[in-house]
């Protein structure tokens, strides 16, 4: 039986000094993946992503995730390979359509064909070809070819969506699909259905652990009610429409959102609770079918003490039943 693995991620909205203490935090634990977000309007992830490879070890780093609408494959390749020489091969490529891009004029258009292009363009170019690749969206002539020599001509590729459409289009390609934004077992049932065996399903959300369940809960709707009008709509195995409807008619008022989120809806879309509470919720997406977790921020109500339950009690007692 493949070990499940189990990630933490990081928003780019701290200081270099702030990372390499997250650095030197998370690789006293045993995860097995640090991700770092690349939303619109924040920093970039490769910035961030550097600094935390100078103190962690072990774990796997990478975006989740850079997207070929606001970058260029050419430069995601540049940026993926470096990133793969400076942690000697253990990067991965997180790539997703986006979101809120309508905000910097960006329409995103042939979403499917781009992702597809974007995968085929960046592996072409960091096997060294130079015979010329020609897609519907993009294209490198004959002769071009990348000045640098990668570490690896494959680095493992992570692609988000939530999307039956673009998991059974493009997941084959990808060694990963991450459904971001979830923790509900019966999306990751679903996914698994649309996609090949050997193709590994990531779930990862907004975490909220503390001793006290209460707190972390209240804290965790909070958090969970800045996005959810975009991700409810996109769960496949949510049988309440009408709900659906009201949170998105909330907009911007995240208070009137998270008096909307019931119990069960806050299991749906967040870890959220004491050690105990996460490792049972972690335990349930793998029964289903995950197997990779990924705990995203804030982590807890004070971040570094999330880090340490999760870190120090919630991945202890999942490798128990490993």
């Amino acid at each position: 039986m493949t070990r499940l693995e189990l990630s933490v991620a990081f928003q780019t909205n701290k200081t270099p000094s702030e990372y390499v203490a997250l650095g030197q935090l998370v690789n006293g634990f045993d995860f097995d993946v640090v991700s770092v977000y690349n939303d619109l309007f924040f920093q970039p992830a490769l910035g961030p992503l550097l600094l935390l490879a100078q103190h962690v070890s072990r774990a796997r780093l990478g975006p989740a995730a850079l997207n070929p609408f606001l970058l260029h494959p050419v430069e995601i390749a540049g940026q993926i390979a470096f990133l793969d020489a400076v942690t000697a091969g253990r990067a991965y490529l997180g790539l997703a359509r986006g979101s809120w891009l309508e905000a910097v004029g960006v329409t995103m258009q042939q979403p499917i064909t781009r992702l597809r292009e974007c995968i085929e363009l960046v592996r072409y170019l960091l096997r060294g070809r130079d015979d010329g690749y020609a897609g519907r969206l993009y294209t490198v002539g004959a002769g071009a070819r990348i000045q640098y020599t990668p570490v690896r001509a494959d680095v493992p590729v992570t692609l988000g969506t939530w999307s039956e459409r673009t998991a059974r289009a493009v997941g084959p390609l990808a060694e990963e699909v991450k459904v971001g934004g979830s923790t509900n077992p019966r999306m990751v049932g679903r996914m698994r259905g649309w996609l090949p065996a050997r193709v590994g399903i990531c779930t990862g959300a907004v975490t909220v652990v503390d001793r006290d369940r209460a707190v972390a809960r209240a804290f965790a709707r909070r958090e969970v009610a800045m996005y959810l009008a975009v991700v409810a709509g996109l769960d496949v195995t949510l049988d309440d429409p009408e709900w659906v409807a009201r949170i998105r008619s909330h907009g911007r008022d995240y208070a009137a959102v998270s008096r909307d989120i019931s119990d069960a809806q806050l299991d749906r879309f967040a870890f959220a609770g004491t050690p105990d509470d996460i490792v049972c919720q972690v335990r349930e997406l793998s029964a289903a079918g995950a197997s990779r977790v990924e705990f995203g921020t804030p982590h807890g109500v004070d971040a570094e003490e999330g880090i340490r339950l999760l870190g120090g009690t919630v991945v202890p007692a999942v490798r128990e039943r490993d």
